[in-house]
């Protein structure tokens, strides 16, 4: 079948517990509002990341449609992908530019963009390698064991951002806590569609419960909406020219192994979901993220990855249609071009944001963990044991190595010492002797 084409199936078939396949697709107005759903849930993570690395939201979401249909040509349309905003780039971003998180525009996006492109054009290299001799060599270097750990330490790393940055006062505090509990509330005792919309919701909530405090109550600072009414509806985002700094590509690209990583658990994942083999094509998705992050990068835009909000909504729903992301790549666009709506995101008050991102970065520690549970990675190894352990310190405590003028901060030495590590103790590898006893 072509890119374009789909088998078409009744919505009677979602009534008797039924799948939708990738090369398949519900009637186009039930796959449009599907593809509402899919923009909905990568929105919340696909505007924070820019926010917390200084770049135009707007921006973030338009490169986040054309990085989707990126991926969706250069894969024929047969793996069910959306890419947004990548939360890796944060912590490298915000070192190479000197960026605080949160602060306004950054003034030195430029060298940050440069990186990101450099970090696309590697990525792109693995895909193309992976494409003439398969994922073996990739699974050798990175088994569970440190993929886990690294996913793991993307969310750790990033963990002082609203602890420290987002909240300036005792209310500000309370209002992260508030909202923190706000999307835990409706994770658990909502269901169905609200459930799945537990960052959003959540913001709302919260957002809403500022306003009360601050505008009417005035116990902090206010929501202003001016800038949203001031805003036109529709308008050319701001865009970026990168600068090619050797010290930023250098601490940048290493990303490229979490993205690896990620879009390597993703294609796994829908697999498992839809019985469909989608190996086949790992070596294109690799590709087609690898363009999709220059392209965002060289328009200004932040660095994109498979996103795994939306691998919950298929999991959820059980449809896994292709024609889906189309829609919401379409839709992103369409947001993109709209000033009114990073307006919106703009007013959003910061401690709000601040515990929405406890959550979403706490999520991403907790699918770290998760790889661990699904592989089932044997800790009373030494090796698997030592490993995890030395990592998970190396990017929370924010471990850094000089190597003359460029320093490699604590995201890269613990995905590249968890690598290296692995082989060397791997060498010395006695099962007999390396289990850890239990007392």
């Amino acid at each position: 079948m072509g890119m374009f084409e789909w088998t078409p199936k009744s919505s009677d078939v979602l009534q008797d517990g039924g799948v939708i396949g990738p090369d398949e697709r519900l009637p186009w107005a039930q796959t449009g509002l599907m593809g509402i759903q899919h923009v909905i849930a990568m929105f919340g993570s696909t505007v924070l990341a820019p926010i917390l690395m200084g770049f135009d939201p707007n921006l973030a979401v338009l490169m986040s449609g054309i990085g989707t249909l990126i991926f969706f040509i250069i894969t024929g349309g047969k793996v069910p992908s959306y890419l947004g905003s990548s939360f890796a780039f944060i912590g490298v971003v915000n070192v190479a530019t000197g960026y605080v998180a949160s602060h306004g525009a950054n003034a030195n996006i430029g060298v940050a963009l440069g990186g990101i492109i450099a970090c696309g054009l590697v990525y792109m290299l693995v895909g193309v390698l992976v494409q003439a001799i398969g994922t073996g060599w990739i699974e050798r270097f990175m088994p569970p064991v440190v993929t886990g750990a690294v996913v793991a330490v993307i969310g750790l790393n990033l963990a002082g951002i609203p602890i420290k940055n987002m909240a300036s006062n005792n209310f500000e505090s309370w209002m992260q806590a508030l909202t923190f509990l706000s999307v835990a509330l409706v994770a658990v005792f909502t269901r169905g569609m609200l459930q799945r919309l537990l960052i959003l919701i959540g913001l709302l909530v919260a957002s809403v419960l500022y306003a009360v405090f601050t505008n009417m109550l005035g116990w902090g600072k206010p929501v202003d909406l001016s800038g949203v009414a001031n805003a036109a509806w529709f308008g050319i985002p701001s865009f970026h020219a990168p600068v090619f700094s050797t010290n930023a590509m250098l601490l940048i690209v290493p990303v490229v192994i979490i993205l690896v990583a990620e879009n390597l658990g993703h294609i796994k994942a829908v697999t498992a979901m839809t019985g469909k083999n989608l190996d086949q094509y790992m070596g294109r998705a690799f590709i087609g993220d690898g363009v999709a992050t220059m392209v965002s990068g060289a328009a200004g835009g932040t660095g994109v990855t498979t996103y795994a909000e939306n691998i919950g909504v298929m999991a959820a729903t059980r449809i896994y249609s292709t024609a889906v992301f189309f829609v919401a790549a379409l839709l992103a666009v369409l947001l993109g071009f709209s000033p009114k709506f990073g307006a919106l995101i703009q007013a959003i008050p910061l401690p709000v944001m601040g515990g929405v991102s406890i959550v979403v970065f706490g999520l991403i520690a907790i699918a770290g963990a998760k790889i661990w549970v699904d592989n089932k990675v044997d800790f009373s190894d030494i090796k698997n044991l030592i490993v995890a352990a030395i990592t998970l310190i190396l990017g929370t405590g924010e471990f850094t190595l000089k190597f003359g003028e460029f320093a490699l901060g604590g995201i890269g030495c613990a995905t590249f010492g968890a690598i290296i590590m692995y082989a060397l103790l791997a060498m010395g590898d006695r099962p007999s002797e390396t289990k850890v006893q239990n007392k």
